[in-house]
């Protein structure tokens, strides 16, 4: 006999419904999100169970029950993951409109009971869950950037337009050095192209000479006051600054993922893959959980990466394939990109991919092929635990 506890999992509480195998509802409980309340909870269901196997399954596999996930893992308990989507459209075939945490968990639990192919939930290694948490604040950080680069050009377009076009602000640190100090056409011309030059060299700036000429040259062909450039001036100077501390921000995480990611048993192997590098490697760990098994198998494993097509045929149509509508963006992403660096380093890499564009593909058709081909070969150093080989010159590239 087995009980399954489903668990519709929140912030502040979870739901827990509890069903035996004819689907009976034997415990509905809401349990707050602490310790001593959630081992009360495993306690009286494992004395429900009397000895039996309990099945547990929960909509969120991170977040807000991950005390309950390492609490039941650490207890040696099954845990199986429903994504809330799945129990969305699954809760729209049980009686009732209404929604409530209640009928969620039993949902889940009712699902649990009744489907086979759902994954098995793991806690995950420490490693890569420290990988997650520091690449997903990664993340953020550089979100907050992009946004912070947007929100400079557009002030400076309202006072500046030159002087925003004569640099690429999101790849030029010397340029937002620039903005701190300098960033008014009158104030750029008064300050002049050898002490602007000055200034920045000694504030550390690459192509400082550079910068102060294009600076110059931008402030010269403007001397119309607009109104309201006062403002605008120091709400630039603030997002330089901002942009700024974002960048050392940055860079002490990539160098803290870095030392982190060194520590993992599989970094070995991810960084001998071209195109890997520790950020990508460590946004797979932390993606992944560090451990392949749980996916049982390439082709599904593409199928979570999203880089196996799903059938869409009906009828006498056959052989429409489309791109899967559910698939883990954070994976796609490190394949997609791990693959562009490696087309400048790889041979085999770019044979491949000017092979798909011979064959009249698309780039993103192509680099999705290449993408998938990767994924494959990654897959078989994983498992056999084996570092890359670089094809040898003479030997054909990456086979289709």
């Amino acid at each position: 006999m087995h009980l399954w506890a489903g668990i519709d999992a929140g912030k502040a509480h979870h739901h827990c419904v509890v069903i035996d195998a004819d689907g009976n509802r034997l415990l509905s409980q809401r349990i707050p999100n602490d310790e001593p309340a959630l081992l009360a909870l495993l306690g009286s269901v494992l004395e429900l169970a009397a000895g039996d196997e309990v099945v547990w399954a929960t909509d969120l596999n991170h977040g807000g029950p991950a005390l309950l996930i390492a609490l039941l893992v650490g207890h040696g308990q099954n845990i199986l993951y429903i994504p809330g989507r799945t129990v969305y459209h699954a809760s729209k075939l049980y009686r009732g409109d209404g929604k409530t945490d209640a009928k969620d968990a039993a949902v889940i639990a009712d699902q649990a009971r009744m489907r086979r192919d759902l994954q098995p939930l793991r806690a995950g290694d420490e490693i890569s869950t420290g990988l997650r948490i520091l690449t997903a604040r990664r993340a953020d950080k550089s979100a907050d950037r992009v946004r912070a680069i947007n929100r400079l050009q557009a002030q400076l377009l309202e006072y500046f337009p030159a002087l925003e076009r004569a640099f690429d602000y999101s790849r030029s640190k010397a340029a937002l050095l620039l903005l701190s100090k300098h960033r008014t056409p009158d104030g750029i011309r008064r300050a002049g192209e050898t002490r602007i030059h000055a200034w920045l060299k000694k504030h550390g700036a690459r192509s400082s000479a550079a910068i102060a000429a294009a600076a110059v040259e931008a402030a010269k062909s403007q001397h119309t006051i607009v109104p309201a450039q006062h403002m605008g001036e120091g709400i630039v100077a603030a997002l330089a600054r901002e942009i700024l501390t974002l960048y050392e921000e940055l860079a002490e995480l990539d160098a803290l993922i870095s030392e982190k990611v060194s520590e993992h048993q599989h970094t070995q192997v991810l960084l001998s893959m071209p195109g890997f590098g520790p950020v990508l490697a460590a946004e797979f760990l932390g993606a992944t959980g560090g451990d392949l098994t749980v996916f049982r198998t390439a082709d599904r494993f593409a199928g979570v990466v999203g880089l196996a097509p799903a059938p869409r045929d009906s009828g006498r149509v056959s052989g429409n394939n489309h791109r899967p509508r559910r698939y883990d963006r954070r994976l796609l992403r490190v394949f997609y990109l791990s693959g562009l660096s490696a087309l400048k380093s790889c041979p085999a890499s770019r044979g491949y991919y000017d092979r798909k564009r011979l064959e009249g593909k698309s780039h993103i058709q192509a680099m999705l092929s290449l993408a998938r081909r990767r994924l494959n070969v990654l897959w078989a150093m994983l498992r056999d635990g084996t570092t890359y080989i670089p094809v040898s010159s003479g030997v054909a590239p990456m086979a289709a």
